[in-house]
């Protein structure tokens, strides 16, 4: 009779645990439950790849569209194919080189998974960069509007507004990113089971991620849109120079 008691217990815990309904997958990304997150890495299922390709699109295609729009709508147009452009080239770009570092670092993970994380980590900045698109909005809605002018004051006012606006895209990008690798952190040291190898694969595709994505960026530039010059949806110069020739620079010219 005494052992009947634990046992109703246990069935009891496991009907009430099984009868509770299961997030959907938008929600678990958004929690960053582990469980999900393993499944969805482990497993190499088109329908995963769409969603989360899907959520890149719209989440960092609408805070595009939001940013762009001051300068122009055609340039809110370009900006909301770009951005999601180059966080999937980037993430593809750097699967193969996440996957030969891993192993070297103390995670033992194949291409496809490491890939999957990555792709997984965008997801999740996405949908960030995609709830912060309103707020971007109400800023753009609200900012002094772009004005046409040959006269100081308004060049002067033009170059204010869209510092601001770039500023705001570089704040929101920078905590996108941030609370998405620290979802792709918890990921790793699961994988891993060491902290240490977590923290060293996750600063090991930190610094491919960023040399890659700030490469790519700086080709497929402007994303807001200079007031100076025209709306288009590459420089004539995209190719020429690199983003990190250019901070060498802007930073050679602080102390010259």
């Amino acid at each position: 009779m005494a052992l009947a008691q634990p046992t109703q217990a246990r069935q009891n815990s496991d009907v009430n645990s099984t009868s509770l309904p299961s997030a959907p997958p938008f929600t678990a990304l958004l929690r960053g439950e582990l469980p999900a997150l393993r499944n969805w890495t482990a497993d190499w299922r088109t329908p995963h790849l769409l969603r989360d390709a899907m959520i890149v699109i719209l989440g960092a295609g609408s805070f595009g569209l939001a940013i762009g729009w001051w300068r122009a709508p055609e340039q809110a147009l370009f900006a909301a194919i770009k951005l999601p452009l180059i966080m999937l080239l980037t993430a593809a770009g750097n699967g193969l080189l996440n996957a030969m570092l891993a192993p070297l670092l103390g995670l033992q993970i194949p291409f496809r998974q490491s890939f999957l994380a990555i792709l997984t980590s965008f997801a999740l900045a996405a949908a960030i960069l995609g709830a912060m698109s309103p707020l971007a909005a109400f800023v753009i809605w609200n900012a002094p509007p772009l004005q046409i002018g040959a006269n100081d004051w308004t060049a002067v006012n033009n170059s204010t507004t869209h510092a601001g606006v770039l500023l705001l895209l570089v704040v929101t990008i920078a905590f996108a990113g941030i609370a998405a690798n620290l979802r792709l952190l918890q990921l790793l040291r699961d994988l891993a089971g060491q902290r240490a190898a977590a923290w060293r694969v996750l600063l090991a595709w930190l610094a491919g991620n960023l040399f890659l994505g700030s490469q790519l960026s700086w080709i497929m530039r402007p994303f807001i849109g200079s007031p100076g010059l025209p709306v288009q949806f590459l420089r004539d110069d995209a190719f020429n120079g690199n983003f990190f020739e250019t901070v060498l620079r802007s930073g050679l010219r602080l102390f010259n």
